[in-house]
């Protein structure tokens, strides 16, 4: 069940998600998947709004980066930043925000296939660290929150990814999440 399914009807989800997409920073292997370069874009062609929710953080952990926790979280309060000023100057909607933390990553990850792209338990740990930082952005400008690990695990197959059971368990709290904003 995705979001769409679990809101029904009333509801128009769009879905932007992709494999790869960092906050703030090009990948060169991966193509041109900065979030902070498509935001924006992303925004004006899909307006008005009246939720835009934003899960992003994964990829940025990647070892190759090696960012600390605060480089994450400064990584995110500039997108973030960037979504506000265009809700506060350029909208016709004062659409609400919801930041989500990603689940964190499991053992899946000592033994599948992105452990080493992840650096195995330094990635856990890291993973892990992400919803304190989060919540504590979400805080402070006064957006909502919802730590996804809350509500689904990933895949014991890499330890990253969410199987198709887990995102519906996802897509149903999101959407409990948006009945209840109002």
């Amino acid at each position: 069940m995705t979001l769409q399914d679990a809101l029904g009807p009333g509801y128009t989800v769009i879905e932007e998600g992709q494999c790869g997409r960092n906050i703030a920073t090009d990948d060169p292997p991966e193509g041109e998947k900065n979030g902070l370069c498509y935001i924006l874009p992303c925004l004006e062609s899909h307006s008005p709004l009246d939720l835009v929710i934003i899960m992003l953080g994964t990829n940025d952990l990647k070892r190759k980066f090696n960012y600390s926790m605060q480089d994450i979280a400064w990584e995110m309060e500039r997108f973030l930043q960037k979504v506000l000023s265009r809700r506060q100057f350029s909208s016709p909607t004062q659409y609400d925000i919801l930041l989500m933390s990603p689940p964190p990553f499991n053992e899946g990850l000592l033994t599948g296939w992105l452990g080493d792209v992840f650096e195995y338990e330094i990635g856990m740990k890291k993973s892990t660290a992400l919803k304190k930082w989060y919540r504590e952005i979400a805080e402070r400008y006064n957006i909502g929150f919802l730590d996804a690990g809350l509500y689904c695990q990933t895949s014991m197959l890499d330890g990253i990814h969410l199987d198709d059971a887990n995102q519906r368990k996802l897509g149903e709290a999101v959407a409990e999440y948006i009945r209840n904003r109002r």
